[in-house]
């Protein structure tokens, strides 16, 4: 039940107790994986490529996706319906008339595609729509 100071026979034990270093790195371990893939903004698209990107700070940007299969999605939310789309621009817009606008539309999409998601935003009321990229020394 006691446990030994190093007073006796054995002297000082200069062992390192493992297993509390398990569980904190366990539970670190579990909590990144739990936190990543919330700290993703708007959906998973594969961009196109740029050799000019501008690095604007921007202040909590409103992302819009659009992904390949043509789906719209707002922040996570998806929006197959043109009015819902242009509703919740018009929301967004109401709350925070200076809030960005970014763009994320997958390469393999047609320059019609992403003219037409353009045209949604500008009809809710947006002004300016910026668009994400990557850059081509990031591969």
């Amino acid at each position: 039940m006691g446990m030994s100071a190093g007073g006796g026979r054995g002297g000082v034990k200069s062992d390192i107790n493992v297993t509390p270093l398990v569980d904190v790195v366990l539970v670190l371990l579990i909590i990144f994986m739990v936190v990543t893939p919330m700290m993703q903004q708007g959906k998973e698209v594969e961009l196109p490529k740029a050799a000019r990107v501008e690095s604007e700070e921007q202040k909590d940007p409103l992302i819009l996706s659009v992904t390949a299969d043509r789906k719209v999605f707002v922040a996570s939310d998806a929006y197959p319906d043109e009015a819902a789309l242009q509703a919740r621009l018009q929301t967004e817009l109401r709350k925070n008339p200076e809030r960005r606008f970014l763009l994320k539309a997958d390469q393999a999409l047609s320059c019609g595609d992403v003219r037409k998601v353009i045209k949604l935003a500008r009809a809710a009321g947006v002004e300016r729509v910026s668009f994400g990229v990557e850059s081509l020394e990031a591969r």
